[in-house]
């Protein structure tokens, strides 16, 4: 299962059983209502990674910012101004 907005409305990528990827199709939440139990525990999923994934950009950000170090006189003008 995945997810995406079209229109402002959430679909999900469903994986139909005894089917092939080429026959997976996007369906909105109002089409899955026998479902909803598992769009639940994709949600639940989704955010959790979407957290991780926004917090390791962070890092990766914080990391990059921080590793570019400036020479020794700019320092000490910081420093001392």
């Amino acid at each position: 299962m995945n997810k995406r907005k079209v229109q402002g409305r959430d679909k999900y990528l469903v994986q139909w059983k005894r089917c092939t990827v080429e026959e997976n199709t996007w369906k909105s939440k109002e089409n899955l209502k026998n479902t909803m139990e598992l769009v639940e525990d994709f949600e639940k999923r989704y955010s959790k990674e979407e957290e991780e994934e926004v917090r390791q950009q962070e890092v990766e950000e914080n990391k990059r910012m921080f590793s570019r170090e400036l020479p020794g006189r700019y320092i000490a003008k910081l420093l001392y101004k």
